[in-house]
């Protein structure tokens, strides 16, 4: 027997929604509506949803990638609410992840297994569906709403373009799962698929916020034997234990040496990979010039400013034989790879619990931007109707 449609489907759903109406201003909480979703695209009304920094910069930006009113949030969980034609993959009442990156499963890099970046579904921060290049967010009064990284999950419902939804076991706590949406994905990923870390070697990590934890984790996972954590902040060290950091590296201490000149003396060479989890040129360089020679590899996830520019010596880059590259979403493919980490994750190897440090209700949304800012927290679930 064919399952019976809910009534909401192919209609328009009012709900409520945290919008940003203006840069760094507070989040209003008001009522939307979400329109039905068009071909290949799917409506779902989010469980939980959590808060990432890359939804902070953009809430502050004042001139374009920032506009607005828009609908951040792009981290979350959700069960699938109805679905539009064209959409086979998923079906009403289906537990998803909506995932920024697209996996759209035709192109020639989705079909490969050397790269996550689709070509038919490229990667931008746009306002709009990545189809249709329209909303289905309006206001009450008409005005369009814009979409956050194709997934918008600070709203009660949302449509996500299928190529950016991966179905996942219904068991799986939403309030763990919804982590892999974005930075623990990012960050596991980066130390397992883009580093592929070997066992026994020797990892450095620039930057021990949730993306530099996660890739402590990932590094731990991969049975890296010396994981050195560099940040300004000396409290990091006790919190990096937990995800396997041995070593600790206060950056910003004034003296003579530099973090790279410590980590290679620390070393005897410097580490097998270094990954940039801040977002700076400068670091890039560090975690390059501690980077061993001929093997080592250097990940870049730190998303810095834009118009940064990256400058190394031409003579190292020849001399040195080390390989430096960044990667988008750890460069996992999401669709396959996001569900060997939640098995991972029910067998009891990868740590999730431990990055969620608050859990609050959808009302109390501005808390968590306060939270984060004055880095109280590592990540802050939001429950919408908790």
């Amino acid at each position: 027997m064919a399952s019976q449609k809910l009534p909401t489907a192919g209609n328009p759903i009012r709900c409520k929604a945290a919008v940003s109406r203006k840069p760094g201003e507070p989040l209003v909480l008001e009522e939307i509506l979400v329109a039905p979703p068009c071909c290949h695209e799917v409506r779902i009304r989010i469980i939980c949803t959590s808060l990432c920094q890359s939804d902070v910069t953009f809430w502050k930006l004042k001139d374009f990638p920032g506009v607005f009113p828009r609908i951040l949030g792009h981290e979350a969980i959700g069960v699938v609410e109805s679905v539009g034609e064209d959409v086979d993959e998923v079906k009403e009442g289906d537990m998803v992840i909506p995932i920024f990156m697209s996996d759209c499963g035709d192109c020639a890099d989705c079909r490969s297994k050397k790269s996550n970046l689709c070509s038919k579904l490229p990667f931008k921060v746009s306002p709009w569906m990545p189809r249709h290049e329209t909303s289905r967010f309006t206001d009450l009064n008409g005005e369009v709403i814009y979409h956050f990284l194709s997934v918008s999950s600070f709203s009660q419902y949302t449509v996500v373009d299928i190529a950016h939804l991966t179905k996942i076991d219904p068991s799986i706590p939403p309030n763990r799962a919804c982590l892999l949406s974005c930075g623990v994905s990012t960050g596991v990923g980066a130390a397992w698929r883009t580093a592929n870390v070997e066992a026994g070697s020797t990892v450095a990590i620039f930057g021990l916020g949730s993306i530099g934890l996660a890739v402590a984790e990932g590094a731990r996972l991969c049975g890296a034997t010396r994981i050195i954590g560099v940040d300004m902040n000396p409290n990091k060290f006790e919190i990096g234990k937990t995800f396997g950091v041995t070593d600790f590296v206060r950056a910003g201490d004034p003296g003579s040496k530099s973090v790279s000149q410590v980590i290679n003396e620390m070393t005897g060479g410097g580490a097998d990979y270094c990954f940039e989890c801040v977002g700076l040129a400068s670091l890039v360089r560090e975690a390059y010039s501690c980077c061993r020679k001929g093997w080592g590899k250097t990940i870049v996830l730190g998303v810095d400013k834009p118009g940064a520019e990256l400058s190394l010596s031409s003579f190292d880059v020849l001399h040195s034989g080390k390989i430096l590259t960044g990667c988008l979403f750890g460069g996992l493919k999401a669709k396959s790879d996001i569900p060997v980490l939640l098995k991972r994750y029910m067998d009891k190897e990868l740590q999730l619990d431990e990055f969620v440090t608050h859990e609050i209700k959808f009302e109390d949304i501005n808390k968590a931007f306060d939270l984060l800012a004055e880095g109280k927290c590592l990540r802050c679930v939001i429950w919408m109707d908790k």
